[in-house]
């Protein structure tokens, strides 16, 4: 399934994209997309119901693909052939860290370049969204806890996150630097999510294009390792890093003004376009 939430900021609706590309609205079945409705038992209730039975929504603005995230963790340098554009070296362990969830928007929604910003960045990653709480589980049984994938947009502020002393999290936390979306595509329609392509373009320059199959730590694997550290929880999110082609690995590097538009995918997941706009 194709799930998605619809309608102006803080008033979403839970939809569902059905086979011939219409929005069917989920609103009579499920509170939101996200906690008990995107568990395995929440899941298969939505997925017993025809879509063809429910009402359709006009095409509109598209929210955050899941609601009530209480984590959006992160992970860095996750691809052989982006850490070696960077000059860095493969961690012998995932880089863990953190985006507020106050960044989270919806796809298409406009990206905010905060104030001071000079090094504004982009980022596409392959998100997993998690459906059942996970404590402590093995890489052989961490997919159960999974409850599908979505498109995630990394903005990042290099100069935030590399250059001032501290950590990486507030490079990566300002209002609107997490796009999610614009569905959250259940996994058993991803049954492989190590070999999914994935690209970006900034006003139609094709910037990124890798794929999953290159991730040094995958799906599984973060999943079990994050378990050990912290329960992950339904709704929480992990974006699981980054191909080459970002603006700092380029040479010269290369960073987002105000105008630029950005569009990203992943096979599968959908696509996202967001134009980028100065803090006011």
């Amino acid at each position: 399934m194709k799930l998605m939430r619809v309608g102006e900021a803080g008033s979403e609706k839970p939809a569902l994209l059905d086979a011939d590309g219409k929005i069917r609205d989920l609103s009579g079945h499920v509170a939101d997309i996200g906690g008990e409705a995107i568990t395995p038992a929440g899941l298969a209730k939505i997925a017993a119901i025809d879509p063809k039975r429910l009402p359709e929504i006009a095409p509109g603005r598209i929210g955050a693909c899941v609601a009530g995230t209480g984590k959006f963790i992160c992970i860095g340098l996750n691809y052989s052939d982006h850490a070696a554009e960077t000059g860095a070296t493969v961690p012998p362990e995932p880089i863990i860290f953190m985006k507020a969830t106050s960044a989270i928007v919806g796809p298409n929604d406009n990206v905010i370049i905060p104030r001071g910003s000079e090094k504004t960045d982009w980022e596409v990653e392959l998100g997993v969204v998690i459906g059942k709480t996970a404590k402590y589980v093995t890489e052989a049984e961490a997919l159960d806890y999974v409850a599908g994938y979505c498109v995630s947009n990394d903005v990042s502020e290099r100069a935030f996150q590399t250059e001032r002393s501290g950590q990486w999290t507030k490079g990566k936390s300002c209002d609107t630097f997490g796009p999610i979306g614009p569905w959250l595509v259940t996994k058993d329609e991803i049954p492989e999510p190590q070999n999914l392509g994935m690209w970006l373009t900034v006003n139609g320059q094709k910037m990124q294009n890798g794929s999953s199959k290159t991730m040094v730590y995958g799906v599984a694997f973060l999943v079990s390792y994050l378990s050990q550290f912290m329960s992950l929880h339904a709704g929480d999110v992990i974006s699981t890093g980054t191909p080459p082609g970002v603006g700092m690995g380029l040479k010269p590097p290369r960073y987002l003004k105000a105008g630029d538009v950005v569009e990203l995918s992943i096979e599968g997941l959908g696509t996202q376009k967001q134009t980028f706009v100065a803090d006011r």
